[in-house]
């Protein structure tokens, strides 16, 4: 008697469109496809079904966060992973002779599927660039140490999309605030996306104030140039107040840009924005390639954009006014709402308050609790596809 005949397989086209639709955001499924057998794990892992898999879904999705502390706060217990935390079944990787270095750095920003953290105990300051999906790092020494810096990474490879690179030729860029004879001046170095080494430092820009700091929270890449924000403290105890009452430093915000092409320092003017209110602010890179500017006062977000107009001259356009006590549902309106970071081009901030932290979408108003409660300073998302590796 003859065997029965056998089904006959898929075509491989067909098996790629059954699995493209896959959610992004739960990549366990896609690991467990390619365990199935050796075919399905050639194909999920080839170069062909990567692409219609990212171009299926677009935009990356978000498969964790790393954060910061505020300044001389210490957590009530460590996390082994460095700061990281998944919000979905992807787990970061990092060597096990390396789970106690890495876990006291700092978290400076997150870019391009590539992780910066800082180690200000060392002298001079240690940069570590992180790749949470292959465990792979490197350390790069801090070109200089000035009273206030701050360091960014991206990804240095021409015509990249940037939706799955994590690997390759990145930028690293090290701003720093110093002295000079007539006040606070300003300095940027770039690594050599090679060898890892900084170039010479761009002419200096004078911030014509007598003291300044960078802001610990994110910087935004666009259109390859780095934005951060930066505070000039301004005593007013100089003044003569009739009722000898010491007033707080007065805190006036501006943005840093440095420009990758013309190897050039520049500030940027901010919107009209109530003194004070610097913890409360974040920078943000639109959805429509712009740069934006969104800050807290109370319980109102205040979002603003600069757009270049007609004469070429660019301008702050107010973009949303969005009470966050309706939004949100804030039982407690004198609970304090802190901006603690965004997503590049997509038009999503992350807010922190009494009850947790929360994603928003400032676009449709869509929001969804992210996390519980943590006295975070600053959050980083983790953006990136994740394939099965062959």
């Amino acid at each position: 008697m003859p065997p029965p005949p056998q089904n006959p397989a898929l075509p491989d086209e067909l098996i790629e469109d059954i699995f493209i639709r896959l959610p992004a955001d739960e990549p366990e499924f896609l690991v467990r496809a390619s365990l199935a057998n050796k075919h399905w794990l050639g194909l999920l892992t080839g170069p062909r079904f990567r692409g219609r898999y990212h171009d299926f879904h677009g935009s990356p999705p978000m498969l964790g966060f790393l954060y910061s502390w505020p300044p001389d706060y210490t957590p009530k217990k460590k996390n082994n992973i460095p700061h990281f935390v998944p919000t979905t079944k992807f787990r970061a990787r990092i060597p096990d002779d390396q789970e106690d270095a890495v876990s006291k750095y700092s978290t400076w920003d997150c870019r391009h599927g590539r992780v910066l953290f800082c180690d200000m105990d060392m002298v001079p300051m240690q940069l570590t660039v992180w790749n949470p999906m292959t465990g792979c790092r490197r350390w790069i020494r801090a070109p200089v140490d000035y009273h206030s810096q701050r360091a960014a990474v991206a990804c240095a490879v021409s015509g990249c999309d940037h939706r799955a690179c994590h690997e390759g030729p990145f930028w690293a860029v090290f701003v720093s605030l110093g002295y000079g004879d007539g006040g606070c001046v300003a300095y940027a170095h770039v690594s050599l996306p090679e060898l890892g080494e900084w170039s010479k430092d761009c002419s200096t820009l004078d911030l014509e104030a007598d003291d300044a700091s960078i802001v610990d929270k994110p910087s935004v890449f666009i259109e390859d140039a780095f934005y951060f924000m930066l505070t000039y403290d301004y005593d007013e105890d100089d003044d003569d107040d009739d009722d000898g009452n010491d007033d707080d430093d007065v805190d006036e915000i501006v943005i840093l840009k440095y420009d990758l092409a013309s190897n050039c320092l520049s500030l940027i003017v901010v919107p009209p924005v109530e003194a004070g209110l610097a913890c409360d602010a974040i920078l943000m890179a639109m959805e429509d390639g712009s740069l934006g500017f969104a800050y807290v006062d109370r319980l109102i977000l205040n979002l603003w954009s600069r757009q270049m107009g007609f004469s070429g001259a660019a301008a702050w356009t107010q973009r949303r006014i969005i009470d966050l006590k309706e939004l949100l549902s804030i039982q407690n309106p004198k609970k304090t709402i802190r901006l603690i970071g965004s997503v590049e081009r997509h038009d999503i901030i992350f807010v922190t308050m009494d009850v947790g932290i929360y994603e928003i979408n400032i676009k449709s108003l869509q929001w969804k609790k992210l996390w519980k409660r943590e006295n975070y300073r600053a959050l980083f998302p983790y953006m990136s596809f994740y394939n099965p590796q062959g």
